[in-house]
């Protein structure tokens, strides 16, 4: 469950719900490769050459053991990183009701944006050529008298911003 459904009140009603796209996994998942592809190389030579000496690169001898935890350390980092990376993608919310939006964002520390339709000044989406192609944007809401607030690599955000616009008119 969560910060929308945990804070829905009784008769609001959930219309729409979004969250980061997908790209944002991007970085971690290139990092998390990053650390895996020496992680498992480092595991497979070090079980390789278990009954050896160990591997010599220059004028040092690197044993088995040592290179079968370097190995498990590279791969718990890649492990480590990908899911921290999903965690942070799931960690932003954001959902239209029958009465209001609903933005929360942040995993240790949050950011929540809840405001009444009858607030909603504007809603505005910007995307790029990239983001309309794999439906990404930026939304950016204004409540009357407040300063906009800007949500980066939102998924589908004519979407969400359709949603709002439908619920602003039927009130």
């Amino acid at each position: 469950m969560g910060y929308v459904d945990r804070n829905l009140v009784p008769g609001e009603t959930l219309l729409y719900r979004t969250r980061h796209h997908w790209l944002v996994l991007l970085g971690p998942t290139f990092v998390g490769l990053l650390l895996l592809v020496p992680g498992v190389t480092l595991l497979v030579e070090a079980i390789a050459t278990h009954d050896s000496a160990g591997l010599v690169v220059g004028s040092a001898t690197i044993s088995p053991q040592m290179m079968a935890i370097a190995g498990a350390i590279l791969v718990v980092a890649a492990i480590l990183t990908f899911s921290y990376g999903v965690a942070k993608r799931n960690a932003t919310e954001m959902a239209v009701t029958n009465r209001r939006v609903l933005i929360k964002t942040g995993m240790t520390s949050r950011r929540t944006l809840d405001l009444m339709l009858s607030r909603v000044e504007s809603i505005g989406v910007e995307e790029s050529t990239a983001g309309r192609v794999l439906g990404y944007g930026s939304v950016i809401v204004r409540g009357t008298g407040g300063t906009p607030e800007a949500f980066l690599m939102i998924a589908h955000p004519q979407e969400f911003r359709r949603a709002v616009q439908e619920q602003i008119a039927t009130r």
